[in-house]
């Protein structure tokens, strides 16, 4: 059977909280989850709870980290590992102005070395799997050539994970968003340097949308991570699951029913319905009740006092007869 690594989730700021995490791991129970990105100087420094807590349920589950202070990095992997997370990654792919303004994130690419010791300090710090996820390139960096070395230098570190986003990011003129967006795809870039480096493993990441897409990519590299694709269309993690041969969600209302149960607990101890339900909005993607049940949970899941019952109102008109002509 496949590895979990052979299917992930890409970390996101701003939503791949633990919310967003505990949905995708009722629809696809096997698949490697992500947190967003934490800085090293709020894991030393910040409320350990808030920032790394999650549910045993989200099992396996790593951490990102943006840092390039080998010291705080291995503090901050080792504070990660005592919380029970099952892989530490470093983040050298987030091209954002606040990521490089704590020279983190994709600035990174442009000094390997410090990358390398970066992530051998990490290594030595914790007995669980330390990986990077990177870019093809940055700014003027931009050749095979450049991206080869910047690998074979990080692995120099003994990790044996590379996650890469098949686009080269620009540090400035372009926002996070177009980053995601402007620089052309290069995938064969990523599938090359597999080739060429074959007791790595490569995971691949970037405008996989499409479950044909994510299996052809199997045939090159030994895992894919999805993006934007497993927000705009969570159902995805479940087919894709199946046809890994891996246990699936059974049906998008059982997830619903499921996820009533999560939000309740949560409203209880004092959390709000749309910090679970947001993450929900895209999960009848495709199916004839789509529109309303997005519509009806956006106009209505941020109001004071809303509760589960939203949820399963909204699933009831959206999966009804009359859904098609909502």
């Amino acid at each position: 059977m496949p590895r979990p690594e052979t299917l992930s989730v890409a970390p996101m700021m701003d939503w791949t909280d633990r919310h967003c995490r505990y949905f995708h791991r009722l629809l696809a129970p096997r698949v490697l989850l992500y947190t967003e990105m934490v800085t090293t100087g709020a894991v030393i420094h910040g409320d350990r709870e808030r920032l790394l807590g999650f549910d045993p349920a989200e099992h396996p589950v790593a951490l990102q980290l943006g840092g390039s202070d080998p010291e705080e990095l291995a503090r901050a992997a080792r504070a990660g590992a005592e919380f029970g997370y099952d892989e530490i990654n470093l983040n050298v792919g987030c091209p954002s102005d606040r990521v490089q303004k704590g020279r983190f994130g994709a600035c990174l690419m442009k000094e390997p070395g410090l990358v390398r010791d970066c992530l051998a300090a990490m290594r030595e710090a914790v007995e669980i799997p330390v990986t990077v996820k990177t870019r093809i390139g940055v700014d003027e960096c931009e050749s095979e050539g450049f991206f080869f070395e910047f690998v074979d230098t990080v692995a120099e570190s003994g990790i044996s994970t590379v996650i890469v986003h098949a686009r080269k990011a620009w540090l400035s003129g372009l926002s996070p968003k177009e980053n995601r967006e402007v620089p052309p795809l290069i995938h064969e870039r990523v599938h090359a340097l597999k080739a060429r480096n074959p007791e790595l493993n490569i995971l691949i990441n970037g405008g996989i949308t499409e479950i044909d897409d994510a299996l052809e990519h199997l045939e090159y590299v030994d895992g894919v991570m999805l993006g934007r694709a497993a927000y705009q269309n969570p159902w995805i993690l479940a087919q894709l699951s199946r046809e890994l041969g891996w246990p699936a969600a059974r049906s998008r209302e059982a997830v619903v029913e499921a996820m009533v149960d999560y939000a309740r607990r949560h409203i209880e101890a004092g959390g709000r319905l749309n910090h679970v339900a947001r993450h929900m909005l895209g999960l009848f993607h495709g199916q004839p009740g789509a529109r309303y049940w997005r519509r009806h949970l956006s106009q209505n899941m941020h109001s004071d006092g809303a509760d589960t019952g939203l949820l399963l109102e909204a699933m009831s008109a959206s999966t009804g007869p009359w859904a098609a002509a909502g």
